[in-house]
């Protein structure tokens, strides 16, 4: 299959793993910010596959993982009004809050519907006029420009009972964040899905302030072992900086128009990360102009306070400070069919990847 099974060749990635071992001399951190690019790592077992020099570590490019327990609990609180219909892509339905799970409030009779697209949540509106429903936005740049356009087209097409709760993300404020508080980075494997919309130019700062690499990848293994060797050669080189490795799909320039979409919509706001604290204009809140689609200020609810799961290590995690297993309650109290924390709950989280697919070895 074209672009699969030329990205999955055991001659390249043995020929790239090789390149690694003969460049590698001194220790290096990456991170791979996505979720998708762990997964990628930990089913292709490329651990298996790099020298002692080079250490991977996941961060919190998971936007399920990362979103705060208050939205949950705000959302949850939402799904008992009668007049709310509540839509949700399928994963959040999982996601603990403090006392509860939207699963939960589904199963209790609350009106929850997994959809896969915002402007599936507009049209559920349009069939709806006499309910509100509220559509959960999470997400980095890659789903935020959809958001963006479901909301301009209520507002072009006059649907008023529509309205977006947002925990959407913006992921550089996260990666120089997670330098700023101390995490050893040498390099970043940069998102791919994130950069086909934002372009390269978001890392620049992180390369010439903060003196870190920064490779943009795709998500099979030639993809990845390729960002590695790149990064790892930056770094005996003492020369880190911005390249892509996934030019099949990434500009510099990215996709200007979902960009500006996004920003003629949303505008940068504080947000906090589950796990991890408030991270400065790293959150997207609804401009002013689309007050009226902004659920926060159409609904006032008591979710109570918010209460963190007792020894879970997700943040710890989402830092790449500590691998999904030295969590305590990790495979025991915590697994995918009964997750304590919010990593073990998606497809993209690291936990629920360590689950399944860590300690594999390339056949």
């Amino acid at each position: 299959m074209r672009f699969v099974d030329e990205f999955r060749d055991r001659d390249l990635i043995a020929a790239l793993s090789r390149r690694i071992r003969d460049v590698s001399r001194s220790p290096i951190t990456l991170m791979e910010v996505c979720g998708s690019h762990t997964l990628a790592v930990q089913k292709f077992g490329l651990p298996s596959l790099l020298p002692d020099t080079v250490n991977l570590i996941s961060g919190p490019g998971c936007p399920v993982c990362v979103t705060d327990v208050r939205f949950i609990d705000r959302a949850c609180a939402l799904s008992e009004r009668d007049e709310v219909i509540i839509a949700s892509f399928g994963d959040m339905l999982r996601v603990p809050g403090s006392r509860t799970t939207l699963e939960a409030q589904r199963a209790a009779g609350r009106d929850i519907r997994i959809v896969y697209s915002t402007l599936e949540a507009l049209k559920i509106a349009k069939e709806n006029p006499e309910r509100s429903v509220v559509f959960l936005g999470i997400g980095f740049e890659t789903t935020t420009p959809t958001c963006a356009a479901a909301v301009l087209a209520a507002e072009a097409q006059g649907v008023t009972n529509f309205s977006v709760q947002s925990a959407h993300k913006l992921m550089k404020p996260a990666m120089t964040g997670l330098i700023d508080d101390g995490v050893p980075i040498n390099g970043y494997i940069c998102p791919g899905h994130v950069s086909i919309v934002t372009g390269t130019q978001i890392y620049r700062e992180i390369t010439e302030r903060y003196n870190v690499g920064c490779v943009v990848t795709g998500f099979e293994p030639v993809d990845v072992l390729q960002g590695v060797a790149m990064l790892v050669e930056q770094h005996e080189r003492g020369e880190p900086q911005v390249e892509i490795a996934y030019r099949r799909l990434v500009t510099h320039e990215g996709n200007r128009k979902a960009w500006d979409t996004m920003l003629e919509v949303f505008e940068p706001c504080d947000s906090n990360w589950r796990g991890i604290g408030v991270i400065p204009e790293s959150g997207l809140a609804l401009r002013e102009r689309f007050a009226a689609f902004d659920a926060d200020r159409a609904f006032e609810v008591d979710s109570g306070p918010p209460v963190e799961p007792q020894g879970c290590l997700c943040g710890e995690v989402l830092k790449g400070l500590r691998k999904p297993n030295d969590c305590p309650l990790f495979g025991t109290a915590c697994t995918p069919r009964k997750p304590v924390g919010a990593c073990m709950v998606s497809s993209e989280g690291s936990c629920a990847i360590y689950h399944k697919h860590a300690g594999e070895q390339v056949a």
